[in-house]
């Protein structure tokens, strides 16, 4: 009986030899493997980003008054080109909203008309346009403004309520008829032509 506990002992002992010599030889290879690739494969460049010159957003708006009664809304924004902004029309005493989504072309957009095909009633009307976040907008736009629009800049600039970075609002209030309406507000009036 000890004859055969010896020899499986020694079996064993055997097995566990070639299987030590075996991993070392395997760790060996993958070494070597490792060095070939790092020696034989270019290294790639480590991208670094050029420093991104904040964008105070400027944006103005004109609004004018169709023979139909519904508006048009004309603007300048320095944003890039290509950047998508969402105008909306909202009356003030109903706030009834009509909105619209461009795109800023040249540092310009236009849309329209707003209103129901009956015309828009005298009164007071709030344009806001908004720049859309980072995340919808095309890649060239989003290279300058950033990723979560954080390259943004200006007393527009403000955080998304969605959480989805900084966004650009910008609001004008318009009064629409032919009779100009006593105010202290910093107000247009757009009258029929």
């Amino acid at each position: 009986m000890h004859k055969t506990l010896g020899g499986i002992s020694i079996v064993l002992m055997s097995a566990l030899l070639l299987a030590g010599c075996g991993n070392q030889e395997d760790e060996q290879a993958a070494v070597q493997s490792e060095e070939v690739n790092e020696e034989t494969s270019p290294q790639e460049p480590v991208a670094v980003e050029e420093p991104v010159d904040p964008l105070e957003v400027a944006i103005s708006t004109r609004a004018s008054l169709l023979p139909d009664r519904r508006l048009m809304i004309e603007g300048e924004a320095n944003l890039p080109d290509g950047a998508l902004v969402q105008v909306i029309v909202e009356r003030e005493l109903s706030r009834v909203r009509w909105q619209s989504r461009t795109t800023v072309v040249d540092g310009q957009f236009s849309t329209g008309p707003f209103g129901s095909g009956s015309g828009l009633p005298d009164g007071g009307y709030i344009v806001r346009v908004q720049l859309s976040e980072a995340s919808v907008q095309p890649r060239d736009v989003q290279a300058r403004i950033g990723a979560q629009g954080e390259h943004l800049a200006g007393e527009l600039v403000s955080q998304s309520r969605h959480g989805l970075g900084q966004v650009a609002t910008y609001s004008r209030r318009f009064l629409v008829g032919s009779e100009p309406r006593r105010t202290r507000d910093q107000v247009d009036v757009v009258e029929d032509d």
